[in-house]
């Protein structure tokens, strides 16, 4: 939301300065990052670095325009241009409080939107593959998976969440074909292997579970 309310400003100071050179803003998004450097603001926009070329005009000069041409807000204590053509945005600490407060006010309604409201998405994650061992990968899809579905919620969207299980056709029939075969190699038989068998540990120990039970 800060963000949003720091893009709307930057477009409402960009479009002024597009209008007097006849233009209409040439900028679909707005990239607003966070500093590495705190000296460097809250936050910084490339923006005007980005027009230059569109516009044939120097990055500086079409940053210190927009600079020039924020209206005064609550938010901003100052704004800076620096280096090539950056702006640095400094928020007035007053403003974080406020956000700090409606934060705790909201709770686990803070930041939940509609945006995606009648939009429906659907999410497949995980859906390890059937013939082999899982491993930490597995674990990372399922976590990073849950939380693009929780956030697309929070946005109103429609989620189904899905996870395929593949548990028929060639690759288990030759799974099963595999497992037994090391059965059999545990029993002392002269079994074949099949020619394109899965050969991994895995393998071995889940005949050897079966044996054993």
């Amino acid at each position: 939301m800060l963000r949003r309310e720091v893009e709307d400003l930057l477009r409402k100071a960009l479009k002024e300065v597009a209008e007097e050179k006849g233009l209409t803003v040439p900028v679909e998004s707005i990239s607003i990052e966070r500093p590495k450097k705190k000296e460097h603001g809250d936050l910084s926009t490339n923006v005007a670095l980005v027009l230059a070329s569109r516009i044939k005009t120097p990055p500086r000069v079409i940053a210190e325009a927009i600079k020039d041409r924020l209206s005064p807000s609550d938010m901003l204590e100052r704004i800076e241009v620096a280096g090539p053509g950056f702006i640095n945005l400094f928020l007035k600490k007053a403003y974080l409080r406020r956000c700090l407060e409606r934060i705790v006010e909201e709770g686990d309604r803070y930041g939940r939107s509609d945006i995606g409201r009648g939009v429906r998405v659907q999410v497949e994650f995980v859906s390890a593959n059937p013939t082999g061992p899982l491993h930490v990968g597995h674990g990372r899809g399922a976590v990073v998976g849950d939380v693009l579905s929780s956030l697309l919620e929070a946005t109103g969207h429609d989620v189904t969440r899905e996870y395929y299980i593949n548990d028929v056709g060639n690759q288990i029939e030759l799974l099963g074909q595999s497992v037994y075969a090391r059965y059999m190699e545990f029993l002392g038989a002269d079994y074949p292997f099949p020619e394109n068998g899965y050969k991994g540990e895995y393998i071995i120990e889940i005949a050897r579970e079966i044996l054993e039970k």
